[in-house]
């Protein structure tokens, strides 16, 4: 399928989620006036016939939306997304976004191509790992190699040991690069083919050191004083990495900028706020012109003054999920917690009135939750002011799925069970009060008393 006689162009966002970034895109696209279509799991078919391969809902181009970073299972994904690849042309390849959503690899090729990274030291081993660790010096940062909105990145004490792993996931040191101590601030600049639509530097909040807008972080415009180095540097990160669009976070050292992470997938929230431009008309005009539309340049420069993220037309209609779909775990569960020490396999108890998951502090110090990262308030019982608690991340898995989740801090030595699951987990399962891991346990103590 090609433009109409019109000249008309259907453009599909390729995104299995609700990500207010996908439809700011999908509203461009109409109205810049072409067809957008959403491609999403209740409408998408790829059909393949005589071996000739077709797709409904047709398009012409694919904006690759998939959230990879994300998933438990990224493999299913990359695949998805190269079978679009290889029978329409697509922004934001998959080769492109697997070396882009794995924090190793991208520092790899861009210390390849001469991009300046911090230092950093991938083992596969404890042992390795950790005979490696001193160069860094007392603190460094340390990550999993996926994952995003700042989940798994760890300022940590490397005078204590470190895991290679954290649940299922690959984990790495890198240096902490930083000017002041006591100002956390980066640089994250969007570029779109090419240019740069917009940057924005990003604060830290109180308590924390890292900046992303998803932890609270606040922002500020970069358009009027972008360094020429920075600029230079996030328009080849983003030629080197092969992306048509992305954002480029960016930090100054004492000796220039460093590139910390590319994202294939950045948010659009922060840096509207910070700037006033929306990048989802130019993300929209890429995809038009690739597929052999034409756009109004100046009526993509008046729709970029405004965010629209309501619900586009073209969503196909949804069946709620049933509860019957969801995996059913027990009111008591076996499940394994990791940290940057390590992992270790608890009961836990489920708690569907919890808003967080809580963790013991014992439990929390044994696997490396932490450092803490804020405060909380924690209602309890009758307290209505609730007591201030510490949270960290931590990795929960149960029955093969993992979860990064951010869990309060207190001391659960006098109850039964070290961890309790709030809805933070327990969204994604149907709770059966019925079950319990410990029943094997319960029946020995009742036969003992017996």
């Amino acid at each position: 399928m090609t433009a109409d006689e019109q000249g008309s162009v259907s453009v599909g966002v390729l995104s299995l989620h609700n990500s207010k970034e996908t439809k700011a895109i999908l509203n461009a696209v109409e109205d810049l006036g072409h067809d957008p279509v959403w491609l999403r799991r209740e409408n998408t078919t790829v059909s393949i016939e005589d071996s000739e391969v077709t797709v409904d809902p047709d398009v012409d181009v694919v904006a690759n939306r998939l959230l990879l970073s994300t998933t438990n299972e990224p493999a299913e994904l990359l695949g998805l997304a190269t079978t679009f690849n290889r029978i329409r042309p697509m922004l934001n390849e998959p080769d492109a976004v697997l070396t882009a959503i794995h924090k190793f690899a991208t520092a790899a090729t861009l210390a390849d191509w001469n991009v300046r990274v911090p230092d950093a030291f991938l083992a596969l081993s404890n042992d390795r790992l950790n005979s490696g660790r001193e160069r860094f010096g007392d603190v460094g940062v340390y990550k999993t190699a996926i994952g995003t909105h700042g989940g798994g990145t760890w300022k940590v004490d490397l005078t204590e040991p470190v895991n290679p792993r954290v649940g299922n996931r690959q984990a790495f040191l890198q240096d902490l690069v930083e000017r002041d101590e006591n100002e956390h601030r980066d640089l994250r600049v969007y570029v779109v083919d090419g240019d740069i639509v917009g940057a924005m530097y990003r604060y830290a909040p109180e308590g924390e050191w890292r900046t992303n807008v998803a932890l609270g972080g606040a922002v500020a415009d970069a358009a009027s004083d972008l360094p020429e180095a920075a600029a230079e540097t996030a328009l080849y990160t983003t030629e080197v990495m092969g992306l048509d669009y992305a954002g480029v976070d960016l930090i100054e050292g004492d000796d220039g900028w460093f590139v910390l992470e590319i994202n294939p997938t950045a948010g659009f929230k922060g840096l509207y706020e910070a700037t006033g431009t929306s990048p989802a008309p130019y993300v929209a005009k890429l995809a038009i012109e690739r597929a052999g539309g034409s756009v109004d340049e100046e009526r993509v420069e008046n729709l970029a003054a405004t965010l629209d993220d309501s619900t586009p037309a073209c969503k196909p209609r949804t069946t709620p999920p049933q509860q019957e779909d969801l995996p059913i775990i027990g009111y008591i569960e076996e499940v394994v917690v990791s940290g940057t020490s390590g992992s270790t396999q608890v009961k836990a108890k489920s708690d569907t009135g919890a808003t967080r998951t809580s963790i013991d502090t014992g439990l929390a110090a044994d696997i490396g939750a932490g450092p803490i990262k804020s405060m909380t308030r924690v209602k309890s019982g009758s307290v209505k002011s609730g007591k201030a608690r510490p949270v960290v991340d931590l990795v929960i898995g149960i029955g093969g799925m993992q979860h990064t989740v951010t869990a309060s801090v207190e001391d659960r030595s006098h109850m039964d069970y070290p961890l309790l699951l709030g809805r933070d987990v327990l969204e994604h399962y149907r709770v059966d009060v019925r079950r319990r891991a410990d029943d094997d346990e319960r029946d020995a103590g009742e036969i003992l008393e017996e």
